[in-house]
């Protein structure tokens, strides 16, 4: 199995995390990168050094004038007077304001609102360089998976609560979206996306909402009680979407039997290739834990995804209990039966 990173990952270092009105420590931190290549080493996996994303690449999915916020913005902001070291935004556009044509005109504070979902993303001296890494990751993976096989991208920051123009929940660019489209405009005619995360992809499902080649299904925490607060309901039926929403604390047998609902939807799709953002933040020992997921629920889960025997792309997502990360991965590829 190919794997790939890029080092300007660590060029992302973000401190600051707003959550029930307290701040704390960010839990997307570099050290989760090396706990994810400490995994891969003890398979003997060495992972490439990629080149970033160029911006042609971005474009496929993203805006442009949310690629020049994410590029800009962190020299604009440092300007701004007794400004913090971090971009967050502290005024978002309210549907009032869209409804009455709101815009964003040019001050990095309205860009900040406009391009920034919530308080989870913060954006520092070296998000940018980080994010087109990350994004590189997934594009020579879904390369690599285009000529057959799997490949696992390192991706961090993670992506796939990033929008086509926004950023949201420690991500910016749409890792495991720019992977899913790389495999179309590779040939392949229908790509599925299975997002085990805790969270619910919303950013996935925002990208590909009207696509009917492209199926998104996503297992995660019930978002009434978790973000992304709004989306994420298994009401929602876009042109080729699932949703699998959890109980708080659900365990494997309940995680594992979504995986089956999720896997007999996507042998009905008949895709030619699988995109897996493969977060690990249903971890039993998650510090925001809300669901209750065993080390061996991963390896199971791995093995019933490998058994789809798809050309796949893992795309890295969340988990952020450094000391378990790196043997959660293993676990899930063993399974797989890429180790």
């Amino acid at each position: 199995m190919k794997a790939f990173h890029h080092p300007d990952e660590a060029r992302h270092s973000p401190r600051f995390f707003l959550t029930r009105g307290t701040l704390r420590p960010n839990f997307e931190i570099p050290a989760r990168a090396a706990s994810l290549r400490a995994g891969l080493d003890g398979l003997g996996i060495v992972p490439e050094a990629t080149k970033p994303a160029t911006r042609e690449e971005l474009l496929t999915l993203n805006t442009p004038d949310y690629l020049d916020f994410l590029e800009q913005a962190a020299a604009q902001w440092a300007e701004l007077p007794g400004a913090g070291a971090e971009i967050v935004a502290n005024i978002h556009p309210t549907p009032e304001m869209l409804a009455q044509m709101a815009r964003a005109p040019g001050h990095v504070i309205s860009r900040a609102g406009m391009h920034m979902a919530d308080t989870a993303c913060p954006i520092g001296p070296g998000t940018w360089e980080a994010s087109i890494g990350a994004a590189g990751c997934a594009l020579a993976a879904a390369d690599a998976v285009a000529k057959g096989g799997v490949a696992y991208a390192l991706c961090r920051p993670p992506g796939h609560h990033a929008y086509a123009s926004r950023a949201g929940g420690h991500c910016y660019i749409n890792n495991s979206a720019l992977a899913a489209q790389r495999l179309r405009d590779s040939g392949a005619a229908r790509v599925a996306v299975l997002d085990i995360d805790s969270h619910h992809g919303n950013g996935t499902q925002g990208i590909f909402w009207e696509r009917e080649d492209v199926l998104t299904v996503s297992i995660h925490g019930d978002p009434t009680r978790y973000y992304p607060w709004y989306v994420g309901f298994a009401e929602e039926t876009g042109t080729a979407n699932l949703n699998l929403p959890q109980p708080f604390g659900t365990g494997d047998e309940g995680w594992l039997a979504a995986l089956d609902t999720a896997i007999a939807a996507i042998r009905r799709f008949r895709p030619d290739a699988l995109v897996v953002p493969l977060g690990f933040d249903a971890s039993e020992f998650e510090p925001l834990a809300a669901l209750k997921v065993t080390q061996e629920g991963f390896a199971r889960a791995g093995a019933a995804i490998g058994a789809l025997r798809l050309p796949t792309v893992l795309c890295q997502e969340g988990g952020y209990n450094v000391d378990l990360l790196g043997t959660l991965l293993q676990r899930f590829l063993t399974g797989f039966g890429e180790a």
